[in-house]
């Protein structure tokens, strides 16, 4: 299981670099935009320095047609490093798009993906990782979980490398129900793990084990002092 960040906000992604495994971070022009205009390049290699080489680095082109995406790409991998998975559009420009690059040996996320048959397609040209969009899905009428698990089906079937990079969550149900449907990396916004972290049960049990601690050895007790 991979979980990633789906922010360029650097301040959280070095609070989740602290508390989570993190596999990645996942940016896209709508990312972008709610962190203001930031300067691209310089700002997305910070995002490596923090997470690291091995941890997975997406970066979407912004190209309509597929010429344009290519060299989106390649200006992507040359000025950040070569390492970046290309996030591309799953239609037929970016279809054409992914051919090309895995053909030069590029990391792949197929991306804006709504149906099942995007999600074969996207495997047929050799994409690393296909993002559904969970939450959009649902909105839309479409079981993203049967869909997730009918992706699992046929890769574990055929033994291909692509995983499923689930992402667009509106709430923590929707990502257990991604990741109990066979998705293999989730994707999210800081604002829903803060979420699944601050359940007031948490804290109540919590403050419970304190209470019982110090209502034996005293406030303030800390085991250290029991040496």
């Amino acid at each position: 299981m991979e979980l990633l960040l789906d922010t360029i906000h650097l301040a959280d992604i070095q609070r989740y670099q602290k508390t989570i495994q993190l596999a990645g971070v996942t940016s896209n022009p709508t990312i972008i935009k709610k962190e203001g205009r930031v300067p691209f390049f310089d700002h997305l290699r910070k995002i490596r320095q923090i997470i690291g080489p091995k941890a997975s680095l997406h970066v979407q082109v912004v190209g309509g047609q597929t010429a344009e995406m290519v060299e989106d790409a390649h200006e992507i991998l040359q000025n950040i490093d070569s390492e970046v998975f290309i996030k591309v559009p799953t239609n037929e420009a970016g279809l054409a798009a992914m051919k090309i690059l895995k053909a030069e040996g590029v990391h792949i996320t197929a991306t804006a993906i709504y149906t099942e048959m995007q999600g074969y397609l996207a495997m047929s040209v050799g994409a690393d990782y296909l993002a559904p969009y969970y939450n959009r899905m649902l909105n839309m009428g479409i079981d993203a979980s049967q869909i997730i698990a009918a992706w699992s089906k046929k890769i574990a079937h055929e033994h291909l490398s692509t995983k499923t990079l689930a992402a667009s969550f509106h709430n923590v149900d929707q990502i257990n129900q991604a990741l109990r449907s066979g998705a293999q990396a989730i994707t999210t916004g800081p604002d829903i793990l803060d979420t699944a972290l601050a359940t007031p049960a948490i804290g109540a049990a919590i403050q419970d084990f304190t209470h019982d601690w110090e209502s034996v050895y005293g406030a303030g007790c800390q085991i250290k002092d029991l040496k």
